[in-house]
Protein backbone atom coordinates (compact mmCIF):
# COMPACT_ATOMS: atom_id res chain seq x y z
CA UNK A 1 0.00 0.00 0.00
CA UNK A 2 1.32 3.46 -0.93
CA UNK A 3 1.49 6.12 1.72
CA UNK A 4 1.98 9.58 0.27
CA UNK A 5 4.20 12.05 2.08
CA UNK A 6 4.51 15.83 2.12
CA UNK A 7 8.28 16.21 1.82
CA UNK A 8 9.76 19.71 1.42
CA UNK A 9 12.32 19.99 -1.38
CA UNK A 10 15.11 20.68 1.12
CA UNK A 11 14.42 17.32 2.82
CA UNK A 12 13.99 15.16 -0.30
CA UNK A 13 17.45 13.57 -0.04
CA UNK A 14 16.79 12.46 3.52
CA UNK A 15 13.41 11.02 2.59
CA UNK A 16 15.01 9.19 -0.32
CA UNK A 17 17.74 7.82 1.93
CA UNK A 18 15.05 6.42 4.24
CA UNK A 19 13.36 4.66 1.30
CA UNK A 20 10.82 7.15 -0.01
CA UNK A 21 10.23 7.24 -3.75
CA UNK A 22 9.00 9.98 -6.10
CA UNK A 23 5.72 9.53 -7.99
CA UNK A 24 6.16 11.72 -11.10
CA UNK A 25 2.52 11.42 -12.15
CA UNK A 26 1.21 12.79 -8.84
CA UNK A 27 4.32 14.83 -8.03
CA UNK A 28 4.42 13.43 -4.51
CA UNK A 29 6.82 11.37 -2.43
CA UNK A 30 5.56 8.03 -1.12
CA UNK A 31 6.58 4.88 0.71
CA UNK A 32 5.15 1.51 -0.14
CA UNK A 33 4.48 -1.47 2.14
CA UNK A 34 6.29 0.05 5.12
CA UNK A 35 5.07 -1.61 8.35
CA UNK A 36 6.40 1.15 10.63
CA UNK A 37 5.96 4.73 9.46
CA UNK A 38 7.75 6.24 12.49
CA UNK A 39 10.74 7.36 10.38
CA UNK A 40 8.38 9.22 8.03
CA UNK A 41 6.04 10.64 10.71
CA UNK A 42 7.05 14.28 10.22
CA UNK A 43 6.10 14.06 6.53
CA UNK A 44 2.78 12.30 6.99
CA UNK A 45 -0.02 14.61 5.89
CA UNK A 46 -3.00 15.45 8.06
CA UNK A 47 -6.09 13.30 7.43
CA UNK A 48 -7.47 14.19 4.00
CA UNK A 49 -4.63 16.65 3.27
CA UNK A 50 -3.35 14.78 0.20
CA UNK A 51 -6.68 13.43 -1.00
CA UNK A 52 -7.14 16.36 -3.35
CA UNK A 53 -3.54 16.26 -4.63
CA UNK A 54 -3.50 12.50 -5.13
CA UNK A 55 -6.88 12.49 -6.87
CA UNK A 56 -5.83 15.02 -9.51
CA UNK A 57 -5.23 13.40 -12.87
CA UNK A 58 -1.81 13.76 -14.40
CA UNK A 59 -1.60 16.56 -16.96
CA UNK A 60 -1.94 15.49 -20.57
CA UNK A 61 1.29 15.24 -22.47
CA UNK A 62 1.24 17.22 -25.66
CA UNK A 63 3.08 15.79 -28.60
CA UNK A 64 3.28 17.06 -32.10
CA UNK A 65 3.10 14.29 -34.65
CA UNK A 66 5.13 14.71 -37.78
CA UNK A 67 3.11 15.52 -40.85
CA UNK A 68 3.83 13.57 -43.97
CA UNK A 69 4.94 16.00 -46.62
CA UNK A 70 4.04 15.11 -50.17
CA UNK A 71 4.49 16.88 -53.44
CA UNK A 72 4.15 16.36 -57.18
CA UNK A 73 7.16 14.03 -57.27
CA UNK A 74 5.99 11.86 -54.34
CA UNK A 75 5.18 8.22 -54.99
CA UNK A 76 4.87 5.20 -52.80
CA UNK A 77 7.27 2.28 -53.06
CA UNK A 78 6.11 -1.19 -52.19
CA UNK A 79 9.56 -2.38 -51.20
CA UNK A 80 11.27 -2.75 -47.83
CA UNK A 81 14.64 -1.46 -49.03
CA UNK A 82 15.91 2.08 -48.74
CA UNK A 83 15.31 3.66 -52.14
CA UNK A 84 18.51 5.75 -52.05
CA UNK A 85 20.48 2.51 -51.71
CA UNK A 86 18.66 0.87 -54.60
CA UNK A 87 17.62 -2.69 -55.22
CA UNK A 88 16.49 -4.75 -58.21
CA UNK A 89 12.82 -4.44 -57.20
CA UNK A 90 12.48 -0.68 -56.75
CA UNK A 91 15.38 0.60 -58.89
CA UNK A 92 13.46 0.58 -62.19
CA UNK A 93 10.41 2.22 -60.56
CA UNK A 94 12.53 4.99 -59.07
CA UNK A 95 14.28 5.61 -62.41
CA UNK A 96 10.98 5.60 -64.32
CA UNK A 97 9.69 8.36 -62.04
CA UNK A 98 12.61 10.61 -62.93
CA UNK A 99 14.84 9.90 -59.98
CA UNK A 100 18.41 8.84 -60.74
CA UNK A 101 19.73 5.53 -59.55
CA UNK A 102 22.57 5.90 -57.04
CA UNK A 103 26.05 5.68 -58.54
Amino acid sequence: MKTYLRVPFAEKDEAKRLGARWDPAKKLWYVQNVPNLAAFERWLPAQGDLVEAAAKPAPAVRTKAAQVQTGPRYFELHCDCQPWVGCAACGPVVEARGWRAPA
